[in-house]
């Protein structure tokens, strides 16, 4: 049976193949970034979907970008769940679900800053199985599967690996941006915690989970994510040899206020200061 491309439809039995899934997982990126990146620094209007007062902006690129994902799960793969954040969900009958974010960091998208993503992760029976992060102004990818965890860019290929840091004097702390904690208790343990650590940078969104993967930094911090958000990091952390969880210590899977940290020992101090 083929879909109306012409790809073979992939029934829910052979759909369970990792490298399959993954070479798939790399096809949705080649797709999204073809969406995408014509709308990248061009003239577009930008709406609001936020209340009054408050700035959560979408483009036509946002949508495009998914609208292209969809439409290749949906050929290839009917049968699985796609969960997205500029559509409503589908719910298909495979244990598989797709967790999509066309562009994440879109406030840096329409700055004309290359630090958003494309962020594409697949769920077996609420697990996070594959997690891809794709970059494709500056080529940069960065992928997690059942096996392996490793980047791809104009360095190579290369094998994702934790740095190995104990403490928070020594750790490099990464946020989308204060501002994000509000300004109650949240915000107060996130002071506390940056006044704890060697160094902090804002404004890295997913990137900064990637690069924690990568050995670059050591602790993230963000509240309020979706799951859309950070389903696709899970594998990259983990496989990585990284700990993910909400500031409680517990599962990221469903999103909420989230902590990485290269090591469970940073993972376990950072948790004592942002759990109170």
């Amino acid at each position: 049976m083929r879909a109306a491309s012409g790809a073979p439809v992939m029934t829910a039995s052979s759909s369970t193949d990792i490298e399959e899934l993954t070479a798939f997982a790399h096809e949705l990126a080649d797709a999204s970034g073809a969406a995408i990146l014509p709308m990248f620094r061009a003239d577009m209007s930008v709406e609001n979907k936020a209340a009054k007062g408050s700035f959560d902006p979408v483009t036509a690129a946002d949508r495009a970008g998914e609208q292209a994902l969809r439409e290749l799960i949906s050929g290839r793969y009917p049968d699985h769940s796609i969960r997205g954040e500029e559509f409503p969900p589908h719910e298909g009958a495979s244990p598989f679900t797709w967790v999509l974010d066309p562009i994440d960091g879109t406030k840096a998208f329409i700055g004309g800053l290359p630090v958003w993503a494309t962020l594409i992760g697949l769920l077996k029976d609420g697990v996070p199985f594959i997690g891809l992060m794709d970059q494709p102004f500056v080529k940069e990818r960065f992928i997690g599967t059942p096996e392996d965890a490793h980047g791809e860019g104009p360095l190579g290929r290369t094998a994702l690996r934790v740095r190995d840091v104990g403490s928070l004097d020594q750790a490099l702390l990464g946020t989308s941006h204060p501002a994000n904690c509000g300004s109650g208790l949240k915000r107060r343990r996130f002071d506390e915690l940056e006044t704890r650590v060697q160094h902090s940078r804002y404004g890295g969104d997913a990137y900064f989970y990637c690069l924690l993967a990568a050995g670059h930094m050591d602790v993230v911090v963000d509240p309020g994510m979706d799951d859309y958000d950070i389903v696709a990091l899970i594998p990259i952390i983990e496989r990585a040899g990284g700990v993910v969880t909400t500031w409680d210590g517990g599962s990221p899977v469903s999103g909420g206020d989230i902590l990485a940290a290269a090591t469970p020992a940073l993972h376990s101090a950072t948790l004592e200061i942002l759990a109170g």
